[in-house]
């Protein structure tokens, strides 16, 4: 089933505002839930347009993963857990369909109701949902796992707890959430909460569980064997209560799903030529060209397949901490993009075959226009102008070198930029009024060589403006503790970014989430301009307005100078695979390559 996304989407959106203001149109509880409009799929839809119900069972997939893990609880702060098992081994009450731009199916619920204007949402579990160990799912586990995760949980999960005015269960098994706030989007996110097993935390404390105990959950895989910081193996349940569900049918197909940590990517790809992996992903388009031609490719046994998606391409590359004093200041960072040679690092990595990401919502409608700000999205930053950075509203491009090693044109706008944020080039130094060195550390973690070479590349060019910058290469352990704390200077950064931009927004540039410790702010900025263009975005009411805040909202992120943005990773994901490993190529999701697809909808063809 193929959807032209963007006609999908404005038919939803110009939907909206009918919806959300008059009231709800629906007489009676529901089999799903789409954040504009009703659902695509029917409620007796087979399965999920990219799935295949007669998928056969069986084979293994062998995955590797870089660095190594401390727990097996993925839903606290503390340690580092695969972050797979958050969405292979836990259930929530609804399920996303990754074909439509923000719609959720019943999974552990059967229907979803909502009040006239979303201002409450009420469950109803289905009776045959049951834990891994045969007990069933109950209102009981619902309710303590919202307040779990809401007071104890990762800080991804707290925001949500604070706009629910009160949580109470109205049935058997039916339960309704009446939330604090007029936010439609809320009757969705509070349907994506994992449900825990109550009985099995009691006596326990849940924030600093680690490996002490294999948690209990109602997915289709359990966590089997398991070797802390080498593998995981995740074992199909064979008596799994949700196999004859449509949202379930074709997926969760592989017997077994095996992580396998290594201590570098180079350690990995190895692993994968010599079977001991059976599928990776590539993100670099010249090392998928020259260098995936050993025996298993050239005989057939392994497979090149890419995949094509329609969601934006979000933001990756260098993040710049403004905690910090020097990278407070615009002209700073703006100078720091100017000394990062892109063209050179991208020709001398990937041969120039990726284009460079040019703002956070590229690649979509989404994304901002080129030029001046105009129409609504001028009217949306005008009242901001003050606080805006040259380019958001007058247009703002990246800097382009000419591809040689030395980058004299942008180099010099580099160093003009310092001195106007006081920084001066003397005896060779570059040095603030009172004499101070301008020197920082980019912080990144171990086994990923790529980022090595680019980080190695731009301090080479930094020295030559008289800049010291030094590379700190530490544990995952360690990483995930410093970047917690926002304890960098630099460092690399990704945030993937959806088709339905909402209130997790709020979590990546909102000025509450940079001081949470934990939290995805991780430039620490604060843009009154950036919140209300959230908030825009949330109240609109047409296709319009939301393309408006959105654009907008892309421009005060790029225009902020926060990340140095590199190559586009993701425009196509690469995934080489052992032959027997097969997805269903004609009906692929608009999301592509996303969560819920490898190795959700993938199965084994063979012996």
């Amino acid at each position: 089933m193929y959807l032209n996304f963007f006609q999908n989407l404005t038919a939803k959106i110009v939907a909206a505002g009918a919806i959300l203001s008059a009231g709800s149109l629906w007489a009676e509880p529901q089999h799903g839930i789409a954040m504009y409009g009703d659902p695509q799929l029917p409620p007796d839809f087979v399965s999920l347009p990219y799935a295949n119900p007669d998928a056969p069972t069986g084979g293994i997939i062998i995955t590797g993963e870089l660095g190594s893990y401390d727990s097996l609880n993925p839903l606290i702060l503390k340690g580092s857990a695969p972050w797979q098992l958050r969405f292979l081994v836990y259930e929530s009450l609804m399920g996303r369909n990754y074909d439509e731009p923000f719609a959720l199916y019943g999974l552990l619920a059967e229907s979803i109701d909502v009040g006239p204007n979303r201002e409450w949402v009420e469950f109803v579990l289905r009776p045959e949902a049951e834990f891994s160990d045969g007990s069933p799912v109950t209102v009981e586990d619902v309710m303590w796992s919202y307040e779990t995760l809401g007071t104890k949980g990762h800080p991804r999960y707290r925001g949500l707890w604070d706009k629910i005015e009160s949580m109470e269960q109205t049935g058997d098994r039916s339960i309704r959430f009446t939330f604090n706030e007029d936010n439609p989007e809320l009757a969705l996110i509070i349907g994506m909460r994992p449900v825990l097993k109550k009985a099995q935390w009691e006596g326990l404390d849940f924030e600093n569980s680690s490996l002490d105990l294999v948690p209990i959950t109602s997915a289709p895989y359990t966590i089997g064997d398991y070797e802390p910081g080498r593998y995981v193996e995740l074992d199909r349940n064979p008596d799994y209560w949700g196999k004859d569900v449509n949202f379930r049918r074709g997926t969760n197909n592989l017997d077994k799903i095996r992580l396998e940590f290594f201590a570098d990517d180079t350690a990995l790809f190895e692993a994968f030529k010599a079977g001991i992996i059976n599928t990776i992903r590539e993100t670099n388009a010249e090392k998928w060209k020259t260098q995936y031609d050993f025996p298993a490719v050239t005989k057939g046994d392994v497979v090149q397949s890419e995949i094509t998606h329609q969601r934006p391409t979000g933001i990756t590359g260098f993040v710049m901490n403004t905690r910090r004093p020097e990278f407070a200041d615009w002209r700073v960072r703006d100078a720091m993009i100017h000394a990062f040679n892109f063209e050179y690092i991208n020709d001398t990595l990937t041969g120039g075959a990726q284009p460079r990401i040019t703002s956070y919502y590229g690649n979509s409608l989404l994304g901002m226009r080129e030029g001046a700000a105009d129409g609504l999205v001028k009217d949306l930053l005008t009242p901001f102008a003050d606080e805006l950075l040259p380019g958001a509203l007058e247009g703002y491009a990246l800097p382009v070198s000419d591809g040689s090693p030395r980058n004299r044109k942008n180099l010099a706008a580099a160093v003009d930029l310092m001195a106007e944020a006081g920084w001066t080039v003397q005896d060779g130094v570059m040095k603030n009024a009172s004499g101070e060195p301008f020197d920082f550390e980019i912080l990144l973690q171990q086994g990923q060589s790529e980022n090595v070479a680019m980080a190695e590349i731009f301090i080479r060019a930094l020295e030559r403006i008289g800049i010291t910058a030094q590379v700190t290469m530490i544990d995952p352990a360690q990483y995930k503790e410093r970047t917690n704390l926002f304890d960098f200077d630099m460092t690399t950064f990704r945030r993937g970014l959806s088709l339905s931009p909402g209130n997790e927004q709020f979590a990546y540039w909102g000025i509450e989430a940079a001081d949470q410790e934990g939290g995805r702010n991780w430039m620490g900025m604060k843009s009154a301009a950036a919140e209300a263009m959230i908030n825009a975005l949330l109240a609109a009411e047409t296709r319009d307005e939301f393309l408006a805040a959105t654009r907008a909202l892309d421009r005060v992120l790029i225009s902020g100078r926060y990340v140095i943005p590199v190559q586009d990773k993701y425009a196509v994901s690469r995934i080489a695979h052992v032959k027997e490993l097969t997805y269903a190529a004609d009906r692929l999701p608009i999301y592509g390559d996303w969560l819920g697809f490898q190795p959700d909808v993938w199965w084994w063809e063979g012996e």
